[in-house]
């Protein structure tokens, strides 16, 4: 054989074993093209967040577990704070989804009221993680990232769930008329607590028995609410 016969056939014969990997490595970043980088980003951070909490992972441990370059993650997010500020985001659309479905079968303004509170415990227990940044990340993040640029209001979709149904509750004559705000708070503060207990273990019930311990606690804070209207005097 002679000199040019040989270097033709171990040509070929280089060439038949790269093929296969060029497009092995192209099928294994093709997931990633198209805008799906972005959520393999977000997802890899909430499973770290479940096991190191929100602070306690770095971005290029994010991009291993997503099994992408260590570069990767600044194509979406320009620091770490911006990426949980955009699960903090996912978590509070969430949120305000499941409430809002969570309140379709109440066939009153109070009783959708009652569900809105079982859907903020609901969404607690099955996306625990997102809850931790959501309320973990300081009023100043979740308004300006660290680059300083704006973000976004993050948050009050949800909250007006929540505002919305006390309105329609007082227009019902279910609760007492006044600041519709203050009372969001005061159920608020009710179902962020039982979310929390629940969540870090110190409640010993069941999901089920966590969601009926929650519609209860609902129905007798929105009880006392009306009873305590009505037992006001009115200032002079």
């Amino acid at each position: 054989m002679s000199n040019i016969d040989l270097n033709q056939t171990l040509t070929l014969k280089v060439a038949r074993v790269n093929i296969p990997r060029y497009i092995f490595s192209m099928d294994r970043l093709a997931p990633y093209h198209h805008g799906n980088l972005r959520k393999a980003l977000l997802d890899a951070a909430v499973a770290l967040i479940g096991e190191v909490g929100p602070r306690g992972f770095t971005l290029r441990e994010v991009a291993r577990r997503a099994g992408v370059s260590h570069n990767a993650p600044y194509r979406h997010f320009a620091s770490k704070d911006d990426l949980l500020l955009a699960v903090a985001a996912e978590g509070f659309d969430r949120l305000a989804a499941v409430m809002r479905e969570a309140m379709v079968p109440g066939q009153s303004a109070r009783e959708r009221l009652e569900l809105c509170g079982c859907g903020y415990v609901d969404f607690a227990l099955r996306w625990p993680q997102h809850l931790l940044v959501m309320f973990d990340l300081p009023a100043r993040e979740r308004e300006h990232c660290e680059t300083g640029r704006p973000v976004p209001p993050i948050g009050e979709d949800a909250f007006r769930v929540l505002l919305d149904g006390i309105v329609a509750a007082q227009e019902a004559g279910d609760l007492p008329a006044g600041d519709p705000q203050a009372l969001a708070w005061t159920v608020w503060a009710l179902v962020h607590g039982i979310a929390k207990l629940a969540t870090g273990g110190n409640l010993p019930l069941t999901a089920g028995e966590t969601l009926a311990f929650t519609r209860t606690s609902a129905q007798a804070i929105l009880h006392g609410l009306s009873r305590a209207a009505q037992e006001t005097p009115p200032i002079p």
